[in-house]
C-alpha cells in the first residue's frame, strides 16, 4: 500500500508504489476515491483521480486493485445512463439520493435481474472467440447478442436455456481439460481496440433524417465525422438530432463536459420520443454517458473511450452503431490541465504535443468491420464528434487536428445562426468524402440523386459567386439570369436546408422524402429557366402561386406528402409553360 506524497488539484502523487503499472486503477485516501496511474518514476506514481480531490492530505494511504479500468459489457446496457466512469448514474440516485457524495460506488450492470437467455448452439460444438452462443432480448428493439469471449476457445460441455443473473453461468466450455463457465457479461479494457477479421470499406448511407447531412454531405455508416462551431451556433441540438434520429440498431450519446441543464435536456427529452421507423420509445436503443462541465476533468478522457468501448462491442454482435461526443474540445481542455499540473512540455496553445495522436485514437476506432466469430456477420461504429472552438476560430489546434482525421465535415456558421437558419451548417465550408461510397445506395433511392445534387450544390456556389456583387449594386442591376439563380437559391436554403429539430413534422426527412422536395426546388428552376429564356422577367416567375406551395412542403405529414408532391407537380407543369405565355 502506498501513501500521497503529493497533490495538485486532480493529479495525484503517491510513494511506495514500486510494482505498479501504468494503467492501473488504485483507490486514494481515506474515501478510496477511484484513479488511475498515468505515469511511474522510481517508487513514485502518478495517479489521476476521477472524483473531487478536496479534503485530501498528504499521507494518506493509496491501495492498488491489480486492474486496469473495466468496461462492463453485457445485458442491461442498453438504456442506461453512466458517468464518466461507467457508474450507473440511476442506480446510485436510488441508493444515495440525488446528491452523491465522493467515493459512492455502484456497479455498471444490476447483478441482481434475470434475462431469459435463448441458446443458439448446442453442447459438443467447439467454438471460438467471437462466436454467437445465444441471444437475451434486452429491450423491444435490442436483441443482446451473447459472444464467446475474446481469447476463449473449447468445445461445449453443456448449455442451457434458462433465466439467469449476468454473473451466472449459462454455459461450460472444455478446452484441453480446463473447464471455462461463461456468463451473459464480459469485460474489456476501455483505452484498448477490440479486434476484428478485416476492416471494411464505407458503404451504406447512415441516415440521420437531417436533409443537408443525409443529402448534400452524406454520412457512410462506419465514417468519422466532425462538427465544429462557435457557441450559439447549435452544435449539441444538432448532436441530439442524430442521436434520436439516426436509423442504426444503437446510439450512444456521450456528454463530455457539457453543461448540466443541457445534458438534463437530454436525458429529459429522450424519455418520451419514439423511433420513427417502429414507434417504440427511442431509450430503447439508447445509452448515455453523462460527464458533465461541473464533474471531475479527468473523468472526461476516460468518459470517451468508455463509449467507444461499448460501441465496439455492440458492433462486434453485428450492429451499426452510432456515437455521438459533445464535445472533444472539453475532452482536450481536460487533457491540457493535466499536461500542466504534470508539468510536460506545452504545444500550441498551451495542448498537449500528443494532442493530435489522442484524438486519432479515439477516432480511428470508427469504421466499418468483418467480425470475429460465427455467424459471418459486419457491423459498423459511425463517430460524430463536436468541437467547440474559442471565438469560432477554426485555426485553433483542435479543430485542425481533428480536420486531419474525419471524412465528413459539418460546419457550423454564426452568421447563419444570427439570420435564424438552422441547422447553421455551412453549405460552402462543409465537406463530405464520402459522396462516392454511398453513391450506390442513394441511386436505389433514386438514379438521378447525383444530378441532383450536384445541380443544387452548384446553384449555391453561384450565389455565393454574386454575393458581392449584390453588395455593391444590389439585385436589381443583375441580368435576369443571375436574378433567377438568386431566386433559386434562395429556395434550396429557405425550403430545403431549413429544417427545425423542434417541428413536430419536418424534424425528421426521410431519404425519399428529402430527394422529392429538392426535386421539385429544381425542376421549378428549370422550368423557369426556359421561361426566362422566352422573355419572361424573374419579377413575373417570382409571383407564381407555385413557389409558397413548394414551400409548405415541408409542412406536409408524411401521410399526405406523396399526393401533396404529385398534385404540386402537376399544376407546376400546367403553370409555367412557355407556350402559354408564362403565368
Amino acid at each position: 500500500m502506498g501513501r500521497i506524497w503529493k497533490i495538485s488539484g486532480p493529479v495525484v502523487v503517491a510513494e511506495e508504489m514500486r510494482g505498479s503499472r501504468v494503467y492501473e486503477v488504485v483507490e486514494v485516501g481515506e474515501l478510496r476515491l477511484d484513479g488511475e496511474i498515468i505515469g511511474l518514476e522510481q517508487d513514485k506514481a502518478v495517479i489521476q483521480v476521477y472524483e473531487d480531490t478536496s479534503g485530501l492530505k498528504v499521507g494518506e494511504p493509496v491501495e492498488r486493485t491489480g486492474e486496469i479500468l473495466m468496461v462492463e459489457l453485457g445485458p442491461g446496457i442498453v438504456g442506461s445512463i453512466f458517468d464518466g466512469v461507467q457508474r450507473s448514474l440511476v442506480t446510485m440516485a436510488e441508493e444515495l439520493g440525488d446528491f452523491l457524495e465522493r467515493g459512492a460506488r455502484t456497479v455498471a450492470l444490476d447483478r441482481s435481474k434475470k434475462w431469459h437467455f435463448t441458446p443458439g448452439v448446442k453442447a459438443g460444438q467447439r467454438v471460438g472467440e467471437g462466436d454467437i452462443i445465444g441471444t437475451v432480448q434486452e429491450t423491444g428493439l435490442m436483441e443482446h447478442r451473447i459472444m464467446v469471449p475474446l481469447g476463449i476457445q473449447g468445445t461445449l460441455a453443456e448449455i442451457t436455456e434458462g433465466e439467469y443473473t449476468i454473473e451466472e453461468p449459462v454455459a461450460v466450455l472444455k478446452d484441453n481439460g480446463l473447464e471455462r463457465q461463461l456468463t451473459l457479461m464480459q469485460r474489456w479494457p476501455a483505452r484498448k481496440p477490440r479486434p476484428n477479421k478485416r476492416r471494411l470499406d464505407p458503404g451504406n448511407l447512415l441516415v440521420t433524417g437531417t436533409r443537408i447531412m443525409d443529402y448534400l454531405f452524406p454520412l457512410a455508416l462506419g465514417g468519422k465525422a466532425a462538427i465544429p462551431g462557435g457557441f450559439g451556433t447549435g452544435k449539441t441540438v444538432a448532436l441530439q438530432q442524430m442521436a434520436r434520429w439516426a436509423q442504426t440498431e444503437l446510439n450512444l450519446y456521450v456528454g463530455c463536459g457539457e453543461r448540466g441543464n443541457e445534458m438534463a435536456d437530454v436525458l429529459h427529452s429522450f424519455q418520451k420520443l419514439r423511433d420513427p421507423a417502429t414507434d417504440i420509445l427511442l431509450t430503447e436503443k439508447e445509452i448515455f454517458i453523462a460527464n458533465t462541465s461541473n464533474m471531475p476533468v479527468v473523468a472526461r478522457e476516460i468518459s470517451i473511450f468508455i463509449g467507444i468501448t461499448i460501441a465496439e462491442y455492440f458492433r462486434d454482435m453485428g450492429y451499426n452503431v452510432l456515437l455521438v461526443a459533445d464535445s472533444t474540445s472539453r475532452w482536450a481542455e481536460a487533457m491540457r490541465e493535466i499536461g500542466a499540473r504534470l508539468e510536460e512540455t506545452p504545444g500550441e496553445e498551451g495542448f498537449p504535443t500528443y494532442l493530435g495522436s489522442r484524438l486519432a485514437s479515439f477516432y480511428e476506432r470508427a469504421g466499418r468491420v468483418e467480425c470475429l466469430g460465427a455467424p459471418d456477420r459486419t457491423g459498423s461504429v459511425t463517430v460524430i464528434g463536436a468541437v467547440s472552438p474559442p471565438g469560432a476560430d477554426f485555426s485553433e489546434p483542435v479543430t485542425q487536428s481533428t480536420l486531419r482525421i474525419v471524412e465528413a465535415l459539418y460546419s457550423l456558421d454564426v452568421a447563419l445562426a444570427n439570420k435564424r437558419h438552422f441547422p447553421t451548417i455551412n453549405w460552402l465550408t462543409s465537406y463530405s468524402l464520402y459522396a462516392d461510397a454511398t453513391r450506390k445506395w442513394w441511386e436505389n433511392v433514386s438514379p438521378d440523386w447525383s444530378g441532383t445534387r450536384d445541380g443544387a450544390l452548384k446553384v449555391l456556389q453561384e450565389e455565393a459567386d454574386l454575393e458581392e456583387i449584390v453588395r455593391l449594386i444590389g439585385p436589381e442591376a443583375l441580368p435576369e439570369d443571375d436574378k433567377l439563380v438568386l431566386l433559386a437559391a434562395k429556395m434550396i436554403r429557405e425550403d430545403f436546408l431549413m429544417q427545425s429539430a423542434y417541428h413536430p413534422i419536418d424534424t425528421y426527412s426521410t431519404p425519399e422524402r428529402s430527394h422529392k422536395m429538392i426535386s421539385v426546388i429544381m425542376d421549378f428552376y428549370k422550368k423557369a429557366r426556359e421561361m426566362s429564356a422566352a422573355g419572361i422577367s424573374v419579377s413575373e416567375i417570382s409571383s407564381s402561386k407555385i413557389i409558397p406551395r413548394i414551400s409548405r412542403m415541408k409542412d406536409t405529414s408524411n401521410e399526405d406528402f406523396g399526393s401533396y408532391i404529385i398534385e404540386l407537380s402537376a399544376d407546376m407543369e400546367r403553370e409555367l409553360r412557355v407556350q402559354e405565355g408564362g403565368i
